[in-house]
């Protein structure tokens, strides 16, 4: 398979799993919300990183169908770790984006689902079941919001740009000294809505996310729904996002921004 757009054999299978991408969120759904605003026991990953059964027993869901429908795959997971990494197409699972939004009862959580073909990301959904919200974003396909094609609005200038990042916190040493660089640049700064913000760029409703100390399960997702959506994801390089990488990732709805944003960034190299 050569794998590049315009394929046959590539393009049939990513419509088979853009057919899948909906009935994973719809199974992770239901899982997820019966846990939300309720008591329940927080664990500690290795990390710190808080986790619960929630976010455990909708990735293990999610794994089963895909192990069902496309054996062949490779999967990566927040919870349950890595299956045929080496495979052509490898699935990219976080099942609750936003754990500590979650357990505060706060509803801009979100689950992840991207398709990777060959290390790059071709298919992503960002789904926030608390708001019954979904995001859905493939190659050569608009983006859309619950059916809807979305689009990311005009921002070709930096000073008029709104900025998000889940918190000034993920910036540390040469990355903080950076970011602090680029909040004056923009119009406004703000926090707090994880992979939310990414759907709201796709959306027109906002210009740039800037993060850092991310994994491929943060940001594959985003990156095809961004892109869908007429936006461009990069590292801070500029690099295009994959399966492997340092996790500083920057979305721009409007091309134009990536050159400024990159040039107040780059000092960290």
């Amino acid at each position: 398979m050569s794998g590049r757009p315009g394929d046959p054999a590539r393009d049939r299978e990513l419509a088979l799993a853009l057919a899948l991408a909906p009935a994973l969120a719809d199974l992770a759904r239901p899982i997820i919300l019966g846990h939300f605003r309720q008591a329940l026991a927080v664990d500690r990953k290795a990390d710190l990183s808080p986790v619960t059964i929630a976010d455990r027993a909708a990735e293990a869901a999610m794994r089963r169908l895909i192990g069902e429908r496309f054996p062949a795959h490779g999967i990566l997971g927040e919870e349950h770790g890595t299956e045929r990494p080496d495979a052509e197409f490898v699935w990219v699972l976080d099942p609750i984006d936003g754990t500590k939004q979650f357990i505060t009862g706060k509803p801009l959580f979100g689950t992840l689902i991207a398709l990777a073909h060959q290390g790059r990301p071709v298919l992503g959904v960002i789904d926030i079941p608390a708001l019954d919200e979904r995001w859905i974003g493939a190659d050569d396909r608009p983006a859309t919001l619950n059916g809807r094609p979305v689009r990311a609005r005009p921002c070709p200038e930096l000073g008029e740009a709104m900025l998000y990042s889940t918190s000034p916190q993920m910036f540390v040493g040469p990355d903080a000294d950076a970011f602090a660089r680029l909040v004056p640049a923009v119009r406004h700064a703000l926090f707090g809505s994880d992979c939310y913000a990414y759907g709201q760029v796709a959306s027109g409703c906002a210009d740039l996310v800037v993060e850092a100390s991310l994994k491929p399960y943060d940001y594959c997702a985003p990156a095809a729904v961004i892109r869908a959506a007429g936006g461009v994801m990069t590292d801070w390089r500029g690099d295009p996002p994959g399966l492997a990488g340092d996790g500083r990732i920057v979305a721009c709805g409007d091309p134009r921004l990536l050159g400024p944003v990159l040039d107040r960034l780059s000092a960290t190299e």
